[in-house]
């Protein structure tokens, strides 16, 4: 669930100069990379060191501070998220952005219920770049007073660190500073967020930009002119200017090597994408090879199968027609052979049986001759009978 708001966008909620400073400055461009709620607090945890809105040394553009707390307004933090941001233990800046978070954004009427638990804070931390050490309770309770109060007699004017806060109607103020007495703690504001004028600070090097031309002059690399002979003649402002160029130029060390090693990182993953894509066309290439070798073994071994096979159906066929044939080749020889073998004999039989024939014609007498009168033929046949020749047909005859 998304803290309640007042529902005014943040650029109505902050100042105008300091806003467009954000925007355009690159370190907030850089922030773009960070996508989550925890990489933010890990870049506030290793970067920030205050929480002015502005750089230390005249106007050399929006803090670190406030470059991640517009970060976290484009992020819009949850009730949860922002309970992790009040009681994050590692750093007392994460807490500082959580509360400058709530005082922009969270719904006026809800600001002493956030608040009040932490007014007796007493974590000690420096919010600005002076080193002036504080407590959180003093921290969130300057917050609370700091702001542009109207009332009918007069207009008290009272700045955060050079900078407007959103306001906060009378009413509510007048319940909050009554809280504040019931616990019997100031009304006032200590101190350690600025002064309550703009210009009357004490400390010179943390004043804001006076207006929008002379801090995007800073930006695109131009001196402002109404800071010049200032800048040139405050050894204060040499002494902070050089920390700060030195701090600017260890955080672009460090910058220039992370992108180096996500740059390394990123180039590493390329070839191993690349690689992968390779061994993924590889394997493919492989597996229709296999494809092929498979269906040209199986054509091959189907080609085999039909070549036997109509070999041993011609085999089969070329048998039976030889032995058809010589079936028939072997019936007409045996046949003549049996036939002529059978010949002489039968010729041999005949002849035989002619003879036979003649002697018997020649015994009795033809019988198809007319007979004598006198019984000459009987005579004969009964002179025949009473004989004992026999006749042995067939062949020979033996006379007794």
């Amino acid at each position: 669930m998304e803290i309640q708001s007042s529902g005014r966008s943040i650029d109505t909620l902050m100042e105008k100069v300091l806003c467009m400073n954000i925007l355009s400055s690159d370190y907030f461009k850089e922030l773009f990379r960070l996508k989550t709620y925890h990489e933010v607090i890990d870049e506030i945890y290793n970067q920030v060191d205050h929480v002015e809105p502005w750089m230390t040394g005249n106007c050399r553009g929006p803090s670190t501070a406030f470059c991640l707390l517009y970060k976290f307004f484009t992020m819009k933090l949850t009730v949860k998220q922002m309970h992790g941001l009040l009681k994050h233990p590692d750093s007392p800046y994460i807490r500082a952005v959580g509360f400058l978070y709530l005082r922009y954004v969270a719904e006026p009427k809800t600001l002493w219920g956030w608040y009040e638990p932490y007014i007796k804070d007493d974590e000690e931390f420096s919010p600005g770049s002076n080193g002036k050490m504080t407590t959180m309770g003093v921290y969130v309770r300057d917050l609370l007073l700091g702001q542009a109060v109207a009332s009918l007699s007069t207009i008290s004017v009272k700045y955060y660190f050079d900078t407007l806060l959103p306001r906060v109607p009378l009413p509510l103020m007048r319940q909050i500073t009554t809280n504040l007495e019931k616990m019997k703690l100031p009304t006032k504001l200590s101190g350690v967020t600025g002064d309550s004028t703009r210009m009357g600070a004490d400390d010179s090097t943390a004043r804001r930009p006076p207006s929008v031309k002379a801090s995007l002059s800073v930006s695109f690399g131009q001196r402002a002119p109404h800071r010049a002979s200032t800048r040139d003649s405050s050894p204060v402002r040499k002494a902070v200017a050089d920390r700060d160029r030195d701090r600017d130029r260890d955080r672009e060390r460090e910058r220039s090597v992370d992108r180096s090693r996500d740059r390394e990182r990123s180039y590493d993953d390329r070839d191993r994408d690349r690689d992968r894509a390779w061994d993924r066309e590889r394997e493919r290439d492989r597996e229709r090879e296999r494809d092929r070798d498979r269906d040209r073994d199986r054509d091959r071994d189907r080609r085999d199968r039909d070549r036997d096979y109509h070999r041993s159906s011609k085999e089969r066929r070329d048998y039976d027609r030889d032995r058809y044939s010589s079936r028939r080749s072997r019936s007409p020889r045996r046949d003549s052979h049996e036939r002529h073998r059978d010949s002489p004999f039968r010729g041999e039989k005949k002849e035989t049986v002619s003879n036979n024939l003649q002697k018997l014609k020649d015994l009795y007498g033809d019988a198809s001759q007319p007979k004598n009168d006198n019984g000459a033929g009987s005579e004969g046949v009964r002179k025949g009978t009473g004989t004992e020749e026999v006749i042995r047909l067939g062949g020979s005859s033996s006379w007794r």
